[in-house]
């Protein structure tokens, strides 16, 4: 009887052991939460969606062209446009790609829908001029290089490039000083851009400002990284050494160029030049035989070959190659000068003298002065 009266207040003490230990869990649980809700202050909680998947082939392209490997950037351009198709910044790139490698029509095309898909913005118009400048339809070029020009500076880039390509525009038109301001600001921009340093030097030699060419050559020689050597340098350094008169500085500079492109006729020419200039008549000789392989049809070969066998005491063989370089040019003035020459060495002042007024006759500036100075 005991028990049983006992039973009821046990199960009731057991019921509040209960509903106390609930109450506390409770109280744990609601501190759980004030204390999440306070680790969570500061912290941005919004939930950011994942990059649409045709964002993520964009950017994998623009790695790749990073690399260099414009293939596979067009690969991962085109499957991003597949995904969606007026995504113009991949229109833009891959059309970068194809003009990069070369292919200046597909490019073209795909910087039109870039162009129907997106904004006229600076990069768009600065790549499509300079597509057009190397199809060599420089009209086009100029009209979108100077579109840029506006977007330029509202944009308010720093371009070394877009500058560099209106420098080679303004070089191809002949506005050398307009070309030379273009070439600084590429180069305030980067110091090492030596595309620009190049150009600078070509601009100096046609302006025939030899000694500022030599310059701005011998610092670009140097500052060359040896991955971006130039041979076309030396060949530009050889022939403004030899408008200065430096005729032995030009047959080094030929040298080196022709080491690399022994293929190229017009450079043994050059070089022999120089040599007949440093009386080296023998080593000129051999240039000369050299470029009438490549090519027997050009009278200048000829021409020279004949003043430096003449010039080594082999007058009647230099004259015969003379003759031979008129045959083949008529009107050829200097051939003229210089078979009166080795005429007159051979004591034909006769025929030295109808050969100097026949090279009057085709307007070769020296004659008049030589036939005042031998046969008056």
């Amino acid at each position: 009887m005991l028990l049983i009266g006992i039973l009821p207040v046990l199960v009731q003490a057991q019921r509040k052991k209960k509903t106390k230990q609930k109450k506390e869990d409770l109280t744990l649980i609601d501190q759980g939460k004030q204390q999440s809700m306070t680790d969570l202050e500061g912290i941005d909680t919004t939930i950011v969606a994942p990059i649409e998947k045709h964002i993520t082939l964009y950017k994998a392209g623009i790695k790749l062209i990073d690399s260099l490997d414009y293939d596979k950037a067009i690969l991962e351009f085109k499957k991003s446009l597949k995904l969606k198709n007026d995504y113009y910044e991949s229109w833009l790139k891959m059309g970068y790609c194809k003009m990069m490698k070369g292919d200046h029509s597909g490019a073209d095309k795909d910087f039109i829908k870039a162009q129907e898909t997106g904004p006229n913005d600076f990069e768009t118009l600065k790549l499509v001029g300079i597509n057009f400048f190397l199809m060599k339809d420089y009209k086009n070029s100029k009209e979108y290089l100077d579109s840029a020009l506006f977007a330029y500076q509202n944009e308010k880039v720093d371009d070394a490039e877009y500058h560099y390509y209106r420098g080679k525009l303004m070089y191809v038109g002949k506005s050398y000083k307009t070309a030379l301001e273009e070439c600084a600001s590429a180069l305030e921009i980067n110091k090492k851009y030596y595309d620009v340093m190049i150009l600078k030097c070509e601009i100096r030699f046609v302006q025939k400002e030899y000694a500022y060419a030599l310059r701005e050559l011998n610092e670009t020689i140097k500052v060359l990284p040896e991955a971006k050597k130039d041979y076309n340098l030396y060949k530009l350094r050889a022939q403004t050494k030899f408008e200065l008169k430096d005729y032995k500085g030009s047959v080094s500079d030929w040298s080196v160029y022709i080491d690399a492109n022994s293929k190229d006729e017009e450079a043994r020419i050059s070089r022999a030049m120089a040599r007949i200039n440093t009386n080296d008549f023998t080593n000129a000789i051999v240039d000369l035989d050299e470029a009438i392989k490549m090519n027997p049809k050009n009278p200048v070969s000829w021409c020279y070959r004949g003043l430096a066998k003449g010039s080594n005491k082999q007058v009647v063989e230099g004259i015969k190659d003379i003759d031979y370089s008129i045959k083949l040019k008529f009107d050829y003035s200097t051939a003229y000068v210089n078979r009166a020459a080795l005429k007159m060495a051979s004591k034909d002042k006769q025929g030295a003298c109808a050969d100097l007024q026949k090279a009057d006759g085709l307007g070769n500036v020296m004659a008049p002065q030589l036939y005042e100075q031998y046969c008056k």
